[in-house]
């Protein structure tokens, strides 16, 4: 194939074409090329040669199988067979398993497509930056200075036995045990230090008997490095950290692969149900992942691998479950029982982790019950809202969200499906964090005009010289924190009401304001003159975005009910959220229960937070597997309350709650075609 063939234009009976993390779908005629498809949909596919198959930047991963969220069956048919180009290509440079080249590979049927990050032009922003900490090291692999005694004809023993001897005398450590793939290498070592060597101990707790993990012939001088990972439903972020003193050496992070499968867990837990090998993919992808990550990071820190000697995973049971190599069905289904709630040490080679030291040990924190995981146990950990004076509410959003809320005397935990729409999914213009896309909005409320900002510009689109900041990048869609933005600046203008209705252009008094069938949609950015895109804000669009933040007040409001409360002292935002959402913002959506803004808080990272403090100390390990005890879960799921407070938390900011620390709103009612002072933007009928 030399280039890109026309097409006929498609119809609804035409194969339906989805392309993941994206969630861009279209139908497509038989026989148009991927990158066709990626193309008109405005998919984030790469491609420098023209649609020949030399530059192989296009590569994609179709996925094949059952997947109900999306309604559709993908099946092994669905794109063309492999073709000769693609053949000549893997030939001479390689493919990965099951990657095809999107120039050459033809739509033949439904079908869902993941784009890998390095197909990508803009690449994935993963805004799970590390916070600074104090932590009071303690580590569970610590490093030794021996002398080992000389074999000797006289003395019989091993050479195990000789580093063991050395270890009492000289450490007062009493007993070891050695990791069987370390036999192989101690003699030569032992001989290479010329009997003076560094032995590597890892302790599971503090009274555990150390194992020998490794051997060097020279004191390593920098010590001692652990990876920190939160493993996210939707984005994986992981820290290398020295073990001596907790620095953050490097930080990095990607996209979870398991998105083609499900962009949320009841979709991944579907999948694993409808397709026999389901869990099995959805589980190597992950292992995959981590180990590719570990390597870049070690890359970019310029470590030795072998001086990577621990790591702690922290991660929601759905994904605790597919990481472990366990079918996650009982977690869909009430009681929603877990296979093993306790902390797990592990070695890297159970889950086929490479990157790093073969014997390195894996901590996965303890999960609190069967919605509520390591990572809300990680957020508590950092946050310790049971070591506060304060009723703390903590909030760590996501693709699902956990929500804590305690003090001193009690700490209770629930989760709330917020879905993907916080990740900038399911929205018209949305797209994942990555240079060019909106990240902040502001709408002055007399003249309703826009302004905005993007990822890797620190101009506005209204001041001097952002045009040609963004020359290279353009502007491409909008996040999640945008749309979350856009859609509070919307109620905060006037543009949007109660209900969540967008007005028209008269009752607005803006042209933005654009009629689309029977509901408008406001105009953000209009870059078509540039063959650039057109991004609004639809009426689908603050559906979702409603749909999100009701399952989180609900989700909080329910454990407010457990305590007996109305209000809260604080409330932190934790997660990639968090940290880029103004609480302004947060609370005009009514995201969150009414608080005073300057009680409002965000923690940033809080989950990746709390592995890091796992990673360096195994104190905290022992502090987390007993707070874990002591947190008192709420189901959401099977809770009536929750479906009430959903459906009151549809309204923005909510229909009843009062909010006080909030500016006046506008009382504007779109549904009954003008304006009014019923803030739920209802008229009730004139009796007859």
């Amino acid at each position: 194939m030399t280039g890109q063939p026309s097409t006929p234009r498609p119809t609804s009976t035409d194969p339906l074409v989805i392309f993941m993390p994206s969630g861009k779908r279209g139908h497509f005629a038989v026989g148009t090329p991927v990158l066709t498809a990626a193309r008109q949909l405005g998919v984030d596919l790469d491609s420098v040669c023209g649609g020949r198959g030399i530059c192989s930047k296009c590569q994609i991963q179709p996925s094949f199988g059952a997947f109900s969220k999306h309604g559709v069956t993908s099946r092994e048919d669905a794109l063309s067979p492999f073709n000769a180009v693609e053949q000549r290509y893997d030939d001479k440079r390689g493919l990965k398993a099951g990657r095809r080249l999107g120039c050459q590979a033809t739509i033949q049927g439904d079908v869902v497509i993941d784009v890998p990050a390095e197909s990508q032009v803009h690449k994935q922003v993963v805004r799970k930056a590390a916070a600074v900490r104090d932590i009071i090291m303690d580590p569970a692999t610590r490093l030794y200075v021996i002398d080992v005694a000389e074999p000797d004809m006289h003395d019989p023993t091993g050479d195990l036995q000789r580093i063991e001897k050395a270890l009492q005398d000289q450490w007062n450590i009493q007993h070891i045990s050695c990791a069987p793939s370390l036999f192989p290498r101690l003699q030569t070592v032992l001989r290479k230090g010329k009997w003076q060597v560094t032995a590597a101990l890892h302790k599971t707790a503090a009274d555990a008997t150390p194992e020998l993990i490794d051997l060097f012939a020279d004191l390593p001088e920098t010590g001692l490095y652990g990876l920190a990972i939160d493993l996210g439903s939707t984005t994986i972020a992981a820290h290398l950290c020295s073990l001596e003193d907790g620095r953050v050496i490097a930080s990095s992070g990607l996209m979870n692969p398991q998105i083609r499968f499900g962009e949320d867990l009841m979709s991944r837990v579907s999948y694993a149900m409808m397709n026999p090998a389901g869990a099995a993919e959805m589980t190597a992808a992950v292992r995959e992942a981590l180990s590719n990550l570990a390597a870049e990071i070690i890359s970019d820190g310029q470590v030795d691998p072998a001086l990577v000697t621990e790591a702690t995973i922290v991660c929601n049971p759905v994904m605790h479950h597919l990481l472990l190599g366990i079918d996650p069905t009982e977690l869909g289904q009430a009681p929603f029982a877990l296979a093993t709630s306790d902390a797990l040490n592990l070695a890297a080679s159970d889950l086929a982790f490479t990157g790093m030291n073969p014997r390195a040990n894996i901590y996965i924190l303890p999960c609190i019950a069967g919605h509520v995981g390591a990572d809300a146990a990680a957020v508590a950990l950092s946050e310790e809202p049971h070591k506060s004076n304060e009723l703390s509410l903590i909030v760590d959003v996501g693709t699902n969200a956990e929500i804590l809320l305690g003090d001193k005397t009690r700490v209770l935990a629930c989760s709330s499906p917020t879905g993907p729409a916080f990740e900038g999914a399911q929205i018209s213009s949305g797209q994942r964090a990555a240079p060019g896309a909106i990240e902040r909005v502001h709408i002055d409320p007399d003249t309703k005009e826009p302004r905005f900002s993007v990822i890797g510009c620190d101009l506005w689109s209204d001041e001097d010289g952002f045009a040609e900041a963004i020359a290279t990048t353009g502007v491409t869609g909008i996040c999640g924190s945008g749309i979350i933005e856009a859609v509070a600046e919307m109620r905060l203008a006037g543009l949007v009401d109660a209900a969540g209705l967008i007005g028209s252009p008269a009752q607005t008094g803006t042209a933005r304001a654009v009629p689309t069938g029977r509901t408008h949609e406001y105009l953000i950015f209009d870059g078509t003159e540039a063959n650039g895109p057109r991004i609004t804000v639809t009426q689908g669009d603050i559906r979702a975005i409603q749909l999100a933040k009701s399952a989180l007040y609900a989700g909080a409001r329910l454990l407010m009910d457990e305590i007996g409360v109305d209000h809260v002292d604080r409330v932190v935002l934790a997660g990639a959220f968090g940290a880029h959402i103004s609480p302004k913002h947060a609370m005009i959506l009514g995201m969150i229960p009414d608080a005073p803004l300057d009680k409002v808080t965000s923690a940033g990272n809080a989950a990746g937070t709390g592995a890091r403090i796992a990673l360096c100390s195994l104190s905290a390990r022992a502090e987390v597997e007993a707070l874990v005890h002591r947190i008192t879960k709420v189901e959401t799921a099977i809770e009536p309350r929750f479906q009430e407070h959903f459906v009151a938390a549809n309204a923005i900011p909510h229909a009843t709650a009062p909010y006080p620390h909030l500016p006046p709103l506008p009382q504007v009612s779109f549904n009954s075609g003008g304006r009014d002072n019923g803030g739920a933007g209802r008229r009730r009928r004139r009796a007859k």
